[in-house]
């Protein structure tokens, strides 16, 4: 997502970053570029042009000039209007009613919707803990009902029973009786679609929409149709009351110029963002995040979501409880390995980690190889128990017997080794510091360098010690 404009962006403001003052033409030649790149990241043209004027006149003020950083503050300037341009604040879905809500989501065929309508409802059912019925009123695709009632047990989320030959109308009417006699919290109602908007459609929409009294009525787009995203959403505000959107397919959108100019050329905001073909791969669109990985900021409070979602709370408690006593084996090692496995492993992981770009580009490069994770796992895994819970015991003999096992080489055993030891120091000096209060007060004082500079390194960044060249083969 934003691949291609973040690395553009990224050149632009490193030139910036190496100078030690700016002048109004290093600005307005910074600015330059960063049109460029917008407009090449299929950002609408009116937007770009705002855009830029908006920034031009406050990054070429004293602020700037004036400023000891000024390529910082540039950044910030940039980053700012990015957010505003982004919609500001996050803008949820409003479900403070009376049980209840209709959610309607409505769009195109093809679009997504009822995967996204799966999506959503188990999104609302695991993250906010709302009881959620689905309800699917696309009687004219062939199988569209049968495939909610999939999605719906792939999730556990509860499904409306399908009956033949009722109207969209008539199911919506049913779905919201069935939801309120039900104690259900939210209905989500996934609607039929056209290859083209067209009378019909729209009178669909309104019909629903007047039998449901639907508190959200979310427009579902491809991001990767680009502007023509935002042409269709023009089409359905113009037509439709929509309070919102859900752009779909953004994690092959590496432009991102659909959900830079949806909510300045439309006036409703993105809500959400669905970013893979996994079930649970939908996230609540927040601006100020979006706006810092464009930039290569970083999304911290991503990360921290994708690890609550993942991480075994029985595997949490066994590792903070071994954390306390300043102790880390192979076996700690490898549930860590997992875990960053089921974040969606490293290419996910760096791109959310501020000070992580250099990490980044050396994997989009080729440099370090998405696999990593795995062999490291398998080394770990032709360790017997007791090498696994004693490092100490890994002689050269059994270096060799594990590289064998683990189909790598002596040289891999050892960078494995050595992260895990490196890991283990690193424990040790946590429980000195104080445990994890102790490592929150030094995160919050390191910012965006120091150890966070290294994990990039361990990374890949520069493979250096403990992932060394343990990539490609």
């Amino acid at each position: 997502m934003f691949d291609s404009l973040s690395d553009r962006l990224g050149q632009v403001f490193e030139k910036l970053r190496g100078r030690g003052a700016l002048t109004e033409l290093d600005v307005r030649a910074a600015m330059r570029e960063v049109r460029i790149a917008l407009l090449e990241a299929d950002v609408a043209l009116s937007v770009v042009k705002d855009f830029i004027d908006q920034v031009t006149a406050r990054a070429i003020g004293a602020e700037v000039i004036r400023s000891v950083t000024p390529g910082q503050q540039v950044v910030k300037i940039v980053n700012d209007a990015l957010v505003e341009l982004l919609g500001g604040d996050a803008e949820g879905l409003n479900l403070a009613v009376t049980p209840p809500a209709v959610v309607m989501l409505v769009g195109l065929q093809g679009s997504g919707k009822t995967t996204t309508t799966g999506k959503l409802g188990k999104f609302l059912t695991e993250r906010q803990g709302k009881k959620v019925l689905l309800a699917s009123l696309d009687v004219a695709r062939p199988a569209a009902q049968e495939q909610l009632r999939v999605l719906g047990e792939q999730t556990g989320v509860a499904t409306l029973p399908i009956v033949a030959g009722q109207t969209p109308v008539q199911i919506a009417e049913r779905a919201k009786t069935a939801a309120r006699l039900q104690g259900f919290d939210v209905v989500l109602l996934d609607t039929a679609g056209r290859l083209g908007v067209d009378a019909a459609l729209m009178a669909e929409m309104a019909a629903i929409a007047t039998a449901t009294s639907p508190q959200e009525i979310l427009l579902v787009v491809d991001a990767l149709t680009g502007q023509d995203a935002v042409n269709v959403a023009n089409a359905f505000k113009a037509e439709v009351p929509l309070t919102g959107v859900i752009l779909t397919r953004m994690d092959g959108d590496a432009r991102g110029g659909a959900a830079l100019s949806m909510r300045a050329v439309t006036q409703r905001p993105i809500k959400f963002a669905a970013t893979g073909e996994k079930l649970d791969a939908l996230e609540a669109f927040d601006p100020q995040r979006v706006a810092g990985r464009i930039l290569g900021m970083g999304d911290i409070v991503g990360l921290v979501e994708r690890a609550a979602a993942n991480v075994e709370q029985a595997d949490a408690e066994r590792l903070a409880a071994k954390l306390a006593k300043g102790q880390f084996d192979f076996e700690d090692l490898r549930s860590q390995l997992k875990q960053m496995k089921a974040m969606g492993g490293l290419g996910a992981l760096v791109g959310m980690i501020p000070g992580m770009g250099a990490a980044k580009k050396a994997m989009d490069s080729g440099a370090v190889d998405e696999k990593l994770l795995g062999r490291m796992e398998a080394v770990i895994l032709s360790m017997t128990l007791k090498e696994r819970a004693k490092p100490e015991l890994l002689t050269a003999k059994r270096k060799i017997r594990i590289a064998k096992g683990s189909g790598t080489t002596v040289q891999d055993v050892n960078k494995v080794i050595k992260m895990q030891l490196e890991m283990a120091n690193a424990m040790k000096k946590l429980r000195k510091m104080g445990g994890m209060k102790g490592m929150a007060k030094m995160i919050g004082a390191m910012g965006g360098g120091g150890g966070l500079a290294d994990m990039a390194g361990m990374l890949g960044a520069k493979l250096p010690p403990a992932a060394g060249k343990f990539n490609k083969r």
